[in-house]
């Protein structure tokens, strides 16, 4: 039996951008990971889905992996960006673009800004 943290590991390891939610970036499962999936969707952002709903042991291992107690979790480069409300204040304030632009992950910089300008 493969072990889960190395599972989660090489998901990290082997995606520019992981995205660890309930559902998938098609059909989300609760609002939170709906709302993260919309931001990286609308923006264009190539990403891998991980739907923790498909194990007990997925679900418990993202969150003893990174010490973090909620899905979702977005990963971008190996780095744990953050929950719900982290991606949502970095994308408002222009933090997202400047991660994305540093690590060298494509995205539509226009976009990102029409969810600005939406929400200013």
């Amino acid at each position: 039996m493969t072990d889960i943290r190395t599972d989660i590991q090489e998901l990290i390891d082997s995606n520019d951008v992981v995205l660890f939610m309930k559902g998938t970036k098609e059909v989300p499962q609760c609002g939170f990971s709906s709302r993260v999936a919309g931001v990286l969707n609308y923006m264009g952002v190539a990403y891998r889905d991980v739907n923790v709903l498909s194990s007990d042991e997925m679900r418990q291992g993202i969150k003893d992996f990174s010490d973090w107690p909620t899905v979702p979790q977005l990963y971008i480069k190996g780095e744990f960006v953050g929950g719900c409300d982290i991606v949502t204040e970095m994308t408002l304030s222009g933090e997202l673009d400047q991660l994305l632009d540093r690590t060298g992950v494509p995205y539509d910089k226009q976009a990102a800004e029409k969810i600005r300008e939406a929400n200013s």
